[in-house]
């Protein structure tokens, strides 16, 4: 058994200064936390891998495709291989954790 806890992951996200942190790799999938602050820009791309957001704090909209919602703390989003998406109007810190099948590259 693998077992996290998000607070600590939280601060090892925070300390290596980056917006995403990959904590979990297997053979068909990967975990990671995203963060972006209010206001932030997020600059990811589509990627190859299908993807499911479960936001765990803070509040934003996402749009993918040409859909978009409104998302927050408990909001679960899946994503499609290779579709533009993107977090926008960040209102509050936002905390994503995502998996990605097969394992992000």
């Amino acid at each position: 058994m693998k077992a996290f806890r998000l607070d600590e992951l939280e601060a090892e996200r925070a300390d290596n200064d980056g917006a995403y942190l990959q904590f979990l790799r297997e053979r068909n999938m990967s975990v990671g936390l995203y963060a972006l602050d209010a206001g932030q820009i997020d600059p990811q791309l589509p990627h190859r891998q299908d993807e499911v957001y479960f936001v765990v704090s803070g509040r934003a909209s996402i749009t993918v495709g040409e859909e978009t919602t409104t998302v927050a703390r408990g909001s679960v989003v899946y994503v499609p291989a290779g579709i533009p998406h993107r977090f926008h109007h960040i209102t509050e810190d936002l905390k994503v954790m995502v998996v990605f099948s097969p394992p992000e590259s």
